[in-house]
């Protein structure tokens, strides 16, 4: 009876499912795994929090709530949950003009995009909208994340020099930045410099490892003892304790505009929660369920709005850890989660002597991930199109900064979707040598034509947005080979589905040609394309419509 409830509430509730199949030898791979992932988690979410514009503990309460959210709902077994270099860049650069200087509105402002972005989750869960991510192509991804990495890089520029730094966007920020190297810090650049040179140090010699925490450890004890609070800038008192759980203090109606930064949290918290758990499920032979996973990131942020935190993601950095570290299940997020807790409990007090250049070093090397240059180039050898789009969406980020930049990378997206369905390649086809198999003429010119016949295959469907292409791209064919076609073969064999105005742009065709003496044959047609140019009438003009012709015997057939 337990057995079947459980199976019952698997779907909705994945850890119904796995628990009862939980082996007591995981315990020790999960546990491990929990610790390693908190050793990153912590000077990780201690940048990005900082990065947010938010206290360095905030970044904390990402990993410790939101990971039990997605303990109990997720359906990877490795994805962790917790703030992200892009959506803390987003809601730093969103929430911080909302706040008008007051630290604790900044905070709750934060809690509340959290909150909605939980919301949102939900609605879009139980309205079954995970496939929309699915528009956001990843030449447009490519270059919103080279272009939030940038963009990322210089608003930890400052930090790094121990310089003011200023503006809204990357070219102000790095004008900013250069009219300020004056005044430089040298002890912060050496001890940013030093933290950076560690890092790679250890990314070469421990790959995998999240040396991050050893580097923050030895900068804390470093600066306490010599006492180089006084001559850097330090991340300072850091409250104990767990986090009090409530809703945030304000309402939607007491922040305007926070609705849009929520639905780009949404958009880009899922696309990478669900790329990075797919990676991951792929190299184990699983399976992730998309729209499950809506309802987990849900969960995730809510629990994470219910602790004054700010919206979170799972991330592939932080999903690889874990899955490298050995977790075997999403109970290994609840062990990270508990470290995190012992850690705010005990151990706060040492993370005021934390130089900030630091932390800067730790989030300029997570983001150099995301400048894909090598892609990006190879995206214009591949097409031209496809590497218009990136650096637009790119460019969109430096100039726009983040929010309008997804704003413009979602419209971009759109557009290209827009502009291939609406231009498809129109194939004019020749005989294959010493076959009846018929392929395009322009990426094989060794095919023989037939004497008399224009055969052409649209490699799409047949819709009213793009009919008029097709039709453009037949007839400026056909004027080009006149007088000497006498017949016109049309093969739908690549096109699934043909709406009325196509049928309709069939039609006009079957007319047009009937008119200058050349016949028409229609072939290869789906059944449901079959079925929709009998109701027209199209079969009564090309001779029938019949799925046993193929385009040989439909030639034979016009002697």
């Amino acid at each position: 009876m337990a057995r079947a409830a459980a199976s019952r509430s698997g779907g909705f509730v994945p850890a119904a499912r796995w628990l009862p199949q939980y082996r007591p030898a995981w315990v020790a791979a999960d546990l491990l795994a929990g610790v390693t992932l908190a050793a990153y988690a912590i000077p990780v979410s201690l940048a990005y929090a900082t990065l947010a514009g938010l206290p360095p503990h905030v970044g904390l309460y990402g990993y410790l709530l939101g990971g039990l959210g997605y303990a109990l709902l997720g359906s990877s077994r490795y994805l962790a949950i917790g703030p992200t270099s892009a959506i803390s860049m987003l809601v730093g650069a969103s929430i911080v003009p909302l706040a008008g200087g007051d630290p604790a509105r900044l905070a709750a402002i934060a809690s509340l995009a959290a909150l909605e972005v939980g919301l949102l989750c939900v609605l879009a869960w139980a309205f079954k909208l995970s496939s929309l991510t699915n528009f956001i192509s990843e030449t447009v991804l490519l270059g919103f994340k080279a272009g939030a990495g940038l963009s990322i890089a210089a608003t930890q520029l400052p930090n790094l020099l121990g310089v003011p730094g200023g503006g809204h966007h990357f070219f102000a920020r790095l004008a900013a930045v250069a009219g300020q190297l004056g005044d430089a810090n040298p002890m912060t650049i050496a001890v940013g410099v030093a933290a950076l040179a560690l890092l790679l140090l250890g990314e070469r010699l421990l790959p995998g490892r999240p040396i991050a925490l050893p580097v923050v450890v030895a900068a804390i004890a470093f600066t306490a003892i010599v006492g180089l609070d006084a001559r850097v800038a330090t991340v300072g008192a850091v409250p104990s304790g767990l986090p009090a759980l409530d809703l945030p203090a304000l309402r939607p109606r007491d922040v305007d505009g926070l609705l849009p930064l929520a639905a780009a949290c949404l958009l880009l918290a899922y696309i990478e929660g669900v790329s990075a758990a797919r990676a991951l499920a792929a190299k184990h032979g699983q399976a992730v369920d998309v729209r499950q996973e809506l309802l987990a990131l849900g969960a995730a942020n809510v629990a994470v709005a219910l602790g004054q935190g700010y919206p979170v993601a799972g991330g592939l950095s932080q999903s690889v850890v874990n899955e490298q570290a050995g977790a075997r299940s999403p109970l290994a997020l609840v062990f990270a989660s508990a470290t995190l807790a012992l850690c705010l409990a005990f151990l706060t007090d040492f993370v005021r002597h934390l130089p900030n250049a630091v932390l800067a070093a730790i989030v300029l090397l997570a983001v150099r991930g995301l400048i894909g240059v090598r892609e990006i180039l190879r995206l214009r050898r591949l097409g031209f199109l496809e590497f218009q789009v990136a650096l637009c969406a790119l460019v969109g980020v430096l100039v726009l900064g983040i929010l309008k930049g997804v704003l413009l990378a979602a419209i971009a997206s759109i557009l290209l979707l827009l502009r291939r369905g609406a231009a498809p390649h129109v194939a004019f086809l020749g005989r294959i040598p010493g076959t009846d198999r018929f392929s395009d003429f322009e990426r094989n010119p060794d095919n023989e034509a037939v004497p008399g016949v224009l055969l052409f295959r649209v490699e799409s469907g047949l819709f009213y947005f793009n009919v008029e292409h097709v039709l453009r791209c037949v007839v400026e064919r056909l004027e080009r080979e006149r007088p000497a076609v006498r017949l016109v073969v049309c093969d739908l064999s690549t096109s699934p589905v043909v709406d009325l105005a196509g049928a309709r742009m069939l039609l006009a065709l079957a007319a047009t040609l009937e008119a200058r003496g050349v016949a028409f044959r229609v072939v290869e047609a789906r059944a449901a394309v079959r079925d929709l140019l009998r109701t027209l009438g199209l079969d009564a003009k090309v001779g029938g419509i019949s799925r046993r012709v193929s385009l040989a015997a439909a030639i034979a057939s016009e002697g």
